[in-house]
């Protein structure tokens, strides 16, 4: 296994390639461009993927200098991140030793403890946490859940910025087009340029060099 320092996009790709989570082939994405690359969170599965993970969401935020009293993830991707990042934030100083969190069901209950939160109350300024942004949908989905709850969306953290050019424009990326609509930074862990500078650099991946290339000339920001 590679080493890591949880604050490197290259080790971070690293990882997404040692658990499949990012793999490299031919993949039709829901815009239907044919993509090099393919990422998958589902594939960060086990225990150390999980929790290694949850370290490199963690090193983003330290790292952003931005304000958060804690952190939100949206069903059902968003569950494990803000678990296994509100852990190693209570590692990390004592200025994050306990950063609550909470997500939320897909369907709300009428039942038991009933609505559609779990976790602790949101209140403060609040950092999402999401693997990728593609449409936008979850995004929209937890900014209106956090405002409608009385707190502030502070920033949005996500693992991979595929930094393409969006459905709707031809300019901006679509976590670009999130960040402008809401005012909201929005970070990553990684980004395409991140995994370019990989295949470029590793001559393990040097079949799949021209192809990124060709990709990221005809739809990269």
């Amino acid at each position: 296994m590679f080493s890591y320092k949880n604050d490197s996009p290259i080790d971070f790709i690293r990882l997404a390639l040692s658990v499949n989570a990012l793999k490299f082939g031919e993949f039709e994405t829901k815009s239907g461009r044919i993509s090099p690359y393919f990422f998958n969170m589902g594939f960060f599965n086990n225990g150390f993927s999980i929790r290694t993970l949850g370290s490199f969401y963690a090193s983003a935020l330290i790292k952003s200098n931005i304000e958060f009293d804690m952190l939100f993830g949206p069903a059902y991707k968003g569950i494990p991140l803000v678990i296994s990042t509100s852990t190693a934030l209570s590692f990390s100083s004592n200025s994050y030793k306990d950063i609550p969190f909470a997500f939320n069901r897909k369907e709300s209950k009428d039942h038991g403890e009933k609505g559609s939160l779990i976790g602790a109350q949101l209140r403060g300024k609040i950092a999402i946490l999401d693997d990728v942004i593609t449409s936008g949908m979850s995004i929209h989905e937890s900014i209106e859940i956090i405002r409608s709850e009385g707190a502030d969306p502070a920033v949005i953290v996500i693992a991979l910025d595929r930094m393409e050019k969006s459905n709707y424009s031809s300019t901006y990326s679509a976590a670009k087009e999130i960040s402008n609509l809401y005012n909201i930074p929005v970070i990553s862990i990684a980004s395409l340029k991140d995994i370019f500078e990989l295949v470029q650099n590793d001559k393990h991946f040097i079949e799949y060099r021209e192809r990124i290339k060709e990709y990221r000339m005809s739809y990269g920001l």
